[in-house]
């Protein structure tokens, strides 16, 4: 008797199977993990519940078993970046404890281009986040640093705390020409920028610069980070020998 594709042994049998094997194996830090995969492609905002479950094979239903919505994949999204930070390291003074941390969390973030944007749009911040926070907060005070300074340190650090680089100019505001300028064309923007804004022209040719930058058109980025992450810790070390307080007289 002929055997049809949905009994044992059929390959429409076998494909049912292996449907429900991977149904069966779905668990919540396996749809977050496909998510960060999925987010890396194609950005957070294509990101979707049926566009993931696609990814996964399974129905769109299955994951509301193991995430509430999307605004709960988000933070579990965050929640899976937040783990590849490196613990603190551990008999450093602070400064260079925080430094390291720090740097961890950039290079963990820079890894998940969307990860600025999906930190930045919580609302409420996840366990991780907190815990990332809270370690960073123990940092300076197991360094001896006051509780009022750490306050105020915590409050200057702002996104650098995550490794996102604020900055004053941002070489995206504007649209995008494709077009190359011809060198005269070149010349005369350059001859127009020296005499308009000699100052700047000064400054922005006082040092080698690095063409896929995305601070300021053309800084070196990692550069410019650590410039500024060193600035404020020796900023906040030196208000700490001073015995720096933020009470008022």
């Amino acid at each position: 008797m002929s055997r049809s594709g949905a009994e044992p042994g059929g390959k429409k049998w076998m494909s049912q199977q292996a449907d429900a094997t991977r149904r069966v194996r779905l668990n919540r830090d396996r749809v977050l993990d496909a998510a960060v995969a999925l987010a890396d492609q194609i950005g957070i905002d294509a990101l979707s519940m049926r566009r993931l479950a696609q990814e996964l094979a399974v129905v769109p239903m299955a994951l509301y078993k193991h995430v509430g919505d999307k605004e709960d994949l988000l933070d579990g999204m965050v929640e899976q970046i937040i783990r590849e930070i490196d613990d603190p390291v551990q008999d450093i003074d602070w400064k260079s404890a925080l430094r390291l941390r720090v740097l961890s969390a950039r290079s963990a973030l820079q890894r998940h281009p969307w990860a600025r944007q999906a930190i930045e749009s919580r609302r409420n911040p996840t366990p991780a986040v907190l815990e990332y926070q809270d370690s960073i907060a123990e940092i300076f005070l197991t360094g001896g640093i006051t509780p009022d300074l750490a306050h105020h340190a915590m409050h200057t650090l702002g996104g650098r705390m995550w490794g996102f680089t604020q900055e004053l100019f941002d070489g995206s505001a504007g649209p995008e020409d494709e077009t190359v300028p011809g060198i005269e064309a070149q010349a005369a923007t350059i001859a127009h920028m020296v005499e308009r804004y000699p100052h700047v022209v000064t400054i922005a040719t006082a040092t080698q610069h690095d063409e896929g930058s995305v601070v300021g058109h053309g800084c070196d980025d990692q550069f410019e980070f650590e410039f500024a992450l060193d600035l404020l810790l020796d900023g906040f070390e030196q208000r700490h020998l001073r015995g720096w307080t933020s009470a008022r007289t």
